[in-house]
């Protein structure tokens, strides 16, 4: 046969390995080919028209059809579309985005490190964790603490660091050296009668005791999102971060902030370290940076991290480390244009005004009889599938409810995310209210139309 002659649809099954997809039921339904975006839209290859309510994989902040980010990267090709920083080499535009990132992190920041990816950023704080104590005199501290529940990345680091156990039991990981302690999703994990108080208490406290178990002295790190949106937005109580902090610093332990999510606005402030008022030593970010129009993130360390770095590199002549992608030209201009766009169309202020009302409408899904709980911060909220509002139960897991609600969803021009129990939304952070109206009524209809069909008897 002729390749002209098959669908863009059959090419793909024939060709293509999908991730986070059911590979078996992809061969039989394939894809939805995508073909080109508007504002909050994205449009398939027949014309039908989807809001993104997810923002892509949370970070088209901006939408999917900025004039000014396209120019941007088209103008960058034209006049230099590639070098590195290798061998004492740079460019403009990655001398002016450290700069810039400095200048608005949330807490001081001696360097920037660019990668392509949060993945490769999580893996190279990883690295640098280690090249620290190696630096300091204390090779054994390698052991990396992750939590129960999050998400950093797909690499082999990143994997081993996060905390789910689908890609733990899948891919036979984690490797040594990472462990992980206590998923803090308050109304699934407090005891009976337990406050956030003594909650937030309980995790640090269980913290504690796992690095004590680990031996402190090899214990090298702790990593955490400031909300675990991978997980189904899941927040935090507030002094949570406080009491961990503490014993973080009892212990010596450096504190990595994966904002790779949350960072530029999601929350309702340029990071979510501002919310809770997090001291990292590492900041790690990607997504919204470029609003997703090129891959690039960034690893910020403070000044301990960077004179470690500058000592150990001394000694063999070199820092042995780097991406050729990283700190693209291309890329970082399209950050720092996106950077621009921020500051001047205050995308930051439009999400303080119309979170609020993004809140009361996933508020106001609670009310339904499929949903249990419902969680959300800035423009982001989740919501947990039920069997049994009273009980919380959850349905069996063969009838796979929360894909359900993604197909009825996606029937009625709207896609959501479903991560096991639970169904995420995060919008690009220009939607209006108008089109928040539009969203709350498609996805209503659609928990409706899903509650009806499980509730009908099979004959």
């Amino acid at each position: 046969m002729n390749l002209d002659s098959k669908t863009l649809h059959d090419r793909d099954i024939e060709h293509n390995i999908h991730f986070l997809t059911d590979l078996k039921r992809h061969q039989l339904i394939g894809p939805t080919v995508i073909t080109r975006g508007e504002g909050i839209r994205v449009f398939d290859e027949k014309g039908n028209g989807y809001i993104d309510t997810v923002s892509g994989l949370w970070s088209a902040a901006l939408g999917f059809d900025n004039e000014r980010l396209a120019k941007a990267a088209y103008q960058q090709l034209r006049q230099l579309p590639f070098y590195h920083l290798f061998n004492h080499k740079s460019h403009p535009n990655v001398i002016e985005l450290a700069e810039r990132l400095k200048s608005i992190a949330p807490v001081p920041m001696s360097k920037v490190l660019f990668q392509c990816s949060g993945s490769e950023a999580i893996d190279t704080a990883c690295k640098l964790i280690w090249y620290y104590y190696k630096s300091i005199g204390n090779p054994e501290k390698r052991k990396i603490i992750g939590r129960k529940g999050s998400y950093h990345g797909a690499t082999v680091a990143a994997a081993s660091l996060s905390g789910e156990t689908q890609i733990h039991r899948d891919f036979n990981l984690p490797l040594y050296p990472f462990i992980h302690t206590s998923f803090p999703h308050f109304s699934r994990e407090a005891e009976e009668h337990e406050s956030e108080e003594q909650f937030s208490s309980r995790m640090a406290y269980e913290l504690e005791q796992l690095i004590l178990a680990e031996n402190p002295d090899h214990c090298a790190a702790f990593f955490a999102e400031p909300v675990q949106i991978s997980a189904g937005v899941i927040i935090p109580p507030y002094r949570y971060f406080k009491k961990i902090q503490k014993i973080l610093r009892k212990y010596d332990l450096l504190f990595v902030v994966d904002e790779v999510a949350t960072g530029f606005g999601r929350t309702g402030k340029m990071w979510g370290s501002e919310i809770y008022e997090l001291n990292p030593d590492m900041l790690i970010c990607a997504k919204a940076l470029t609003a997703s129009f090129m891959p690039v993130s960034a690893l910020l360390v403070n000044e301990k991290i960077y004179q470690s770095m500058l000592a150990e590199s001394e000694k063999s002549g070199v820092f042995s480390h780097g991406f050729t992608y990283g700190a693209h030209p291309v890329g970082t201009a399209v950050a720092l244009e996106t950077l621009k766009i921020f500051a001047e169309q205050e995308i930051i202020e439009h999400v303080q005004l119309i979170c609020p009302i993004f809140q009361e409408y996933m508020k106001k899904l609670e009310e339904h009889p499929l949903v249990g709980e419902v969680t959300g911060l800035g423009l982001m909220g989740g919501l947990e599938i039920v069997r049994d509002k009273k009980s919380r139960t959850f349905f069996d897991s063969k009838l796979k409810v929360t894909r359900l609600i993604e197909e009825q969803s996606f029937k009625r021009g709207l896609i959501v995310r479903g991560m096991g129990e639970r169904i995420a939304l995060a919008p690009p952070l220009i939607t209006s209210e108008k089109e928040l109206i539009e969203i709350f009524q498609r996805f209503t209809a659609a928990l409706d139309e899903t509650y009806s069909e499980i509730s009908t008897p099979t004959l």
